[in-house]
């Protein structure tokens, strides 16, 4: 195939080449719902979004899972200080990912499972470990064996003796650096009765469980962002491999978003959160500012950055209304060479939204020339370009305050050209140009047609 992606574990960019003919298989590591969705959490989905549709494009049958860890630490102790019950905690904060994700115009996940539906297969797999050798139970919890797995810091490039878990030490622990895949029950906490004791999954076992479930002992893609490579990511690896599963053929991993340099996240008290950043933009335009830059790139979140892409995703929403408004339906195109060299290298979409712009100036450039068939295919190249970039303007609908003030702005232009009809009439044409001259100058275009004059916003 000639998609290339860049691999974490070998670190290079590789041929996408699916464990299934005409299929493709990605596991995605979704929210752990403690909290509203900030902008960094919907970075990540909004790239494997896009990866899903370039591989639909290319008639593949996507799968995507995208797992909810609906039960943690954090989610305990918030839950606890509210005085909620942990699950209803969860299944709040749950919702809320969901619907930041169908508001950004995410396709819904093949399916969403909960780490609590899956502890029958995190028991099972725990065993396999035990029964190998690279798992032990100590005092109710359950560890992960590091040093039975000499493959261990293959995917982060770390060697053993660098590692450190971030775990404290416990009882029966044989070494520091063994990680935890069950924690055995305590006051207060949520339980489920295991070989070993009762007690909850641990966060990295639930993975590596839900994805065999879903996708197999072997499948294509592992997604995330860049900030779970170490320690979710090599242990999900190493578990999986010493349990004998091949697990992931090629991980992905997704830049942060930061602000004044620092990667964004609610200990850090710089959240963006979606709703509000939906009350001052339209989905579609922070959806553009999300994946236009690559996939792997930090994002330094800055109002002025946002602004500015804003502005130029209108351009290109204006040149596809505005050829609609004065040629008729704009039925979707082909995306083009261009566009698809750049998103099959690595998914470049800066490279593909370069491509898009560059179509829009060429369209922009047969209307004002009267070129009408050439304005046409551009804007049914544009449609299919942004479609896979789920940016197609045609099928978002417009929202509230857009519709209105739509009306009001055509309320005050229709008399503006009223006034400007009138002096034609009268042939006083200093005054009809005056008034065209006051609307360009507002950013609105006149088109003077057999069925009377058409005004659009002109293009950026």
């Amino acid at each position: 195939m000639s998609l290339h992606l860049f691999d974490t574990a070998s670190r290079s960019v590789r041929e996408f080449q699916p464990v299934r003919s005409g299929t493709a298989s990605i596991y995605v590591c979704g929210p752990t719902p403690q909290g509203p969705p900030h902008i960094g959490h919907v970075r990540s989905l909004l790239n494997y979004d896009v990866l899903r549709r370039w591989l639909e494009h290319k008639d593949l049958d996507v799968t995507l899972v995208r797992n909810v860890t609906d039960v943690d630490d954090k989610i305990l102790r918030k839950a606890n200080d509210a005085g909620r019950p942990w699950w209803q905690w969860s299944a709040r904060f749950e919702r809320e990912f969901d619907d930041a994700y169908t508001a950004l115009g995410c396709r819904p996940a093949s399916i969403a499972p909960r780490a609590t539906g899956h502890v029958t297969q995190m028991v099972e797999l725990m065993q396999r470990l035990v029964d190998g050798g690279h798992a032990y139970a100590a005092a109710g919890d359950v560890y992960f064996d590091v040093r039975s797995w000499p493959s261990y810091g293959e995917l982060s490039g770390q060697r053993l003796e660098e590692v450190q878990q971030g775990e404290s030490a416990a009882e029966g622990k044989r070494d520091p650096r063994d990680f935890t895949l069950w924690k055995g029950a305590r006051p207060g906490e949520p339980s489920w009765p295991t070989p070993w004791g009762p007690g909850r999954p641990g966060w990295h076992l639930e993975c590596s469980a839900m994805a065999l479930t879903y996708l197999g002992a072997e499948f294509d893609i592992h997604g995330g962002g860049h900030d779970l490579v170490f320690p979710h990511h090599e242990n999900e690896l190493a578990q999986s491999r010493a349990a004998g599963d091949p697990f992931a053929r090629l991980w992905m991993h997704n830049g942060l978003v930061g602000m004044a340099g620092e990667k964004m996240s609610k200990s850090l008290g710089n959240v963006v959160s979606i709703p509000s950043m939906l009350e001052r933009y339209r989905a579609q335009e922070l959806r553009y500012y999300l994946v236009a830059p690559h996939y792997r790139s930090v994002i330094e979140f800055s109002t002025a950055a946002l602004d500015e892409s804003v502005r130029a995703y209108q351009r290109l929403e204006s040149f596809v209304q505005r050829v609609g408004a004065r040629i008729g339906e704009v039925p979707i195109g082909s995306v083009g060479p261009e566009f698809t060299a750049a998103l099959d290298d690595d998914l470049g979409t800066p490279a593909a939204v370069a491509v898009v712009h560059n179509t829009v100036r060429q369209g922009f450039t047969a209307l004002d020339s009267d070129e009408d068939a050439a304005a046409l295919s551009a804007a049914g190249t544009v449609r299919a370009q942004l479609a896979v970039l789920g940016l197609d303007p045609l099928t978002w609908p417009a929202s509230t305050v857009d519709t209105a003030a739509r009306g009001a702005l055509d309320a005050l232009v229709s008399e503006l050209l009223e006034q400007r009809q009138a002096a034609r009439a009268a042939r006083d044409f200093a005054t009809a140009d005056a008034v065209r001259d006051r609307l360009l100058a507002a950013g609105i275009t006149v088109e003077d047609t057999p069925g009377g004059p058409q005004w659009t916003l002109k293009d950026g």
